[in-house]
């Protein structure tokens, strides 16, 4: 009888526990985003201005404008003409006039000559939303 009794215990608080994680494995989770379009840079006398962050503007550090993406969100950004990539924060917002031309993002100048097309002024890329900010090594290795 007392093995009747452990065992409905037992049993009684394993179907609990599994409904529980069940339930929670379902909860939604917001998918990371995904966009194409296109690509230009920073006009050098930027350089020094403030940012949307409020931090001042830097042609040397690899970070970039959108109006896709919240602020100091991390993204890759891949050229698609030679599929050269990097990673960039977005610390800015874009004037709403280079949106309704299809740009997606407005990279820093070591961003854009990273990918490649300086000479050409504009690219076409695709940018993905990273779930974490990456570590060092990730920025610096991306091809």
């Amino acid at each position: 009888m007392k093995f009747v009794i452990l065992n409905l215990l037992v049993c009684v608080f394993f179907t609990f526990q599994v409904k529980g994680q069940d339930s929670t494995a379902n909860d939604p989770v917001k998918p990371l985003k995904t966009i194409t379009g296109i690509a230009s840079f920073y006009s050098s006398n930027l350089q020094g201005t403030e940012t949307a962050t409020g931090e001042i503007y830097e042609h040397k550090k690899l970070t970039a404008a959108s109006n896709n993406f919240k602020l100091n969100t991390w993204v890759k950004v891949t050229n698609l003409r030679n599929h050269k990539s990097v990673i960039v924060r977005i610390n800015d917002r874009m004037n709403k006039r280079m949106s309704k031309k299809g740009r997606v993002i407005d990279l820093s100048r070591i961003a854009a000559k990273k990918l490649q097309f300086m000479k050409m002024g504009l690219v076409k890329v695709k940018v993905e939303e990273l779930p974490n900010e990456p570590s060092g090594e990730e920025v610096v290795n991306i091809n």
